[in-house]
């Protein structure tokens, strides 16, 4: 009887626990093992939208859903006429997992629990004879003369597979890359995206916590700009805002040193003309109350309170006492004002990196590299990227999908 066809896949995060699993229940005489070199996999799964898994976003339409990508978009355009969020939903509801969609469109199981997703993956993965390692980290992969593949694994005897998919995810250094190099394959230089802003001086610390439900936030002399939630965290800001505007600005704000300016419209879409006439017209109405009560915007008044301490503002006089100076400073503050940002956070557990393998060495309609057959990659370890809201869970859907379609048949 001839040796069973092998397929390695290295990584078990969602794009290679995904690949494995679809290519074991297309192909039944397939041999896959997952080698995974942490403890245990789909980490990032188990731990995204605070533990509840933030699946895929409920846009149905390829090439809307294809404008969510920094990196990737065009390549992903046509990736996702393949295996789209419908497909997502279809695939997992077959398996008795139903999601759902919260109202800026971020879909989440049913039951919020990330254990959910897990458990239906493994449960695949059991069905379909998946062989899953954990601590095992694949040190290099080497072609041999037999149009195989030679495996180095750290403390661990060589294994030879017959095919291989390398879904190991993103990382902040670029050693991380040297083996993908060491395979011919050239790398984007890996920066982070999808971070937080810090200040430089900590004005809103003592107001962890607060957020605005719509704001906007630009990056000074660029056209890096965008709109949503924005949160005040112990270091400076966060929330979709600032996630959207740090992934399209990664590259840019890697080359500042993350050393730069930001505006923030607190109150968009409203502009400053339009704030500070309602600002006048508190002044008509509220003439006899303080400037600490208002009820016009969308705002907290521990936050308020804050912004009339920032230009001078006694939050305890009376709106009639307020010059149309007082008036245009304020209207600045809530709608254009700016801070300096020196430096980031990034939350390591749930990083996302711009950079990788560049796309134009990999065929997009099959995953499969340009310069070694049989060698195919999937999700973040690829130039791809997408901003906050269940895209990048999608791209790795998407792209395991597609390399287990292809994977050569017995």
């Amino acid at each position: 009887m001839p040796t069973p066809n092998k397929l390695a896949v290295i990584g078990g995060g969602a794009a290679g626990f995904f690949a494995a699993v679809n290519a074991a229940r297309l192909n039944p005489d397939l041999n896959v093992t997952i080698f995974e070199k942490s403890r245990q996999v789909l980490s990032k799964v188990r731990i995204s939208g605070g533990g509840r898994c933030n699946v895929t976003h409920h846009c149905f339409d390829p090439e809307i859903m294809s404008k969510a990508y920094p990196r990737g978009s065009r390549e992903l355009r046509w990736a996702f006429e393949q295996f789209q969020p419908t497909d997502t939903v279809s695939w997992f509801e077959n398996r008795e997992v139903k999601l759902k969609t919260e109202s800026d469109g971020r879909m989440f199981p049913t039951t919020d629990d990330s254990a959910t997703i897990i458990n239906c993956l493994n449960r695949e993965a059991d069905k379909h004879n998946v062989n899953v390692i954990n601590r095992y980290r694949v040190e290099a992969v080497k072609p041999t003369n037999g149009d195989q593949f030679k495996l180095t694994i750290r403390d661990h005897e060589n294994q030879i597979f017959d095919t291989v998919i390398i879904a190991t995810g993103g990382s902040n250094r670029r050693s991380t890359y040297q083996w993908l190099e060491d395979l011919g394959h050239s790398i984007v230089e890996p920066v982070p995206s999808l971070f937080t802003f810090n200040f430089k001086e900590k004005v809103f610390e003592d107001l962890a916590g607060i957020s605005v439900a719509n704001g906007s936030v630009s990056i000074e002399g660029t056209s890096y700009q965008h709109d949503g939630p924005i949160l005040i965290t112990h270091w400076g800001l966060s929330g979709p805002a600032v996630l959207k505007t740090s992934a399209w600005a990664a590259r840019y704000l890697y080359e500042q040193n993350y050393d730069f300016t930001i505006r923030v419209n607190w109150l968009y879409p409203q502009n400053s003309q339009e704030v500070q006439q309602k600002l006048k017209e508190l002044r008509d109405t509220n003439a006899r109350k303080t400037t600490q009560k208002q009820d016009t915007f969308p705002i907290s008044n521990r936050l308020w309170n804050r912004f009339l301490e920032l230009v001078d503002i006694d939050p305890k006089i009376r709106w009639a006492e307020l010059s149309n100076e007082n008036i245009h400073h304020l209207t600045e503050q809530l709608t254009n004002t700016s801070y300096e940002i020196e430096g980031k956070t990034t939350y390591k557990e749930e990083f996302v990196t711009s950079g990788g393998i560049p796309l134009d060495e990999v065929n997009m309609g099959t995953m499969e590299s340009k310069k070694i057959d049989n060698l195919y990659f999937a999700g973040e370890v690829l130039n791809i990227d997408g901003i906050t809201g269940g895209y990048n869970f999608q791209s790795a859907w998407t792209t395991g999908w597609i390399a287990a379609q292809h994977i050569d048949r017995i």
